[in-house]
């Protein structure tokens, strides 16, 4: 189903975010919950032109790669009815128009015990997009990353929010590919400190 198919149907909507959504829906909403989806794992895999980088250096934000025995945890929003129009319009535009993501409707799974799972848009990119770039090592990604920015900001700032969610809603789960670039990205940060300290000196 289209996202315009889905956003006109009658009711409330749920939308799942697990890169920048979890820190910066900028939509309205009514409720949201930490909770994960399963079937799929998160990945540095996507480029971006825009947001986090440009045509030159293409910053690496994340996407959802099939996999049946992982799951991706982050937030899944509830959208009124009375805004879902708004919401599709500015998604349509942030994830579609620009990101280069597809959707589909997944089961998402609350975090808090004895809530019930929901049906939840989500954003997927895909490998045959312009933008798509592929794995690469932890160190390589965070190469790139440190690098990059783009329309709303560095790229840097991107991964470290998305980290910083993980590490502070959900310390229990061992995410190995983002704490891994994170832990890279870190020391590429300390060493270029080091780096200008040592010529101030």
């Amino acid at each position: 189903m289209k996202p315009q198919e889905i956003f006109k149907q009658k009711g409330n909507l749920w939308v799942f975010g697990y890169g920048s959504l979890v820190w910066k829906p900028d939509f309205k909403y009514q409720n949201c919950k930490i909770g994960y989806i399963k079937g799929y794992k998160r990945r540095f895999w996507q480029g971006d032109d825009y947001y986090r980088g440009d045509k030159d250096n293409l910053g690496r934000i994340a996407t959802l790669v099939e996999d049946q025995q992982a799951c991706t945890w982050g937030v899944a929003y509830e959208i009124p009815e009375a805004e879902k129009e708004k919401a599709f319009e500015y998604l349509n535009m942030r994830e579609v128009e620009v990101g280069g993501y597809i959707t589909e409707m997944l089961e998402f799974f609350p975090r808090e015990s004895g809530e019930d799972t929901v049906h939840a848009l989500v954003y997927t990119g895909t490998t045959d997009h312009p933008t798509y770039v592929g794995p690469a090592s932890y160190q390589e990604i965070a190469d790139q990353i440190a690098i990059c920015s783009g329309k709303t900001g560095h790229n840097v700032e991107y991964l470290l929010k998305l980290a910083e969610f993980m590490h502070h809603h959900c310390p229990e789960v061992k995410d190995d590919h983002l704490f891994g670039i994170e832990e890279a990205l870190f020391n590429i940060l300390e060493n270029s400190k080091k780096g200008s300290q040592r010529m101030c000196g």
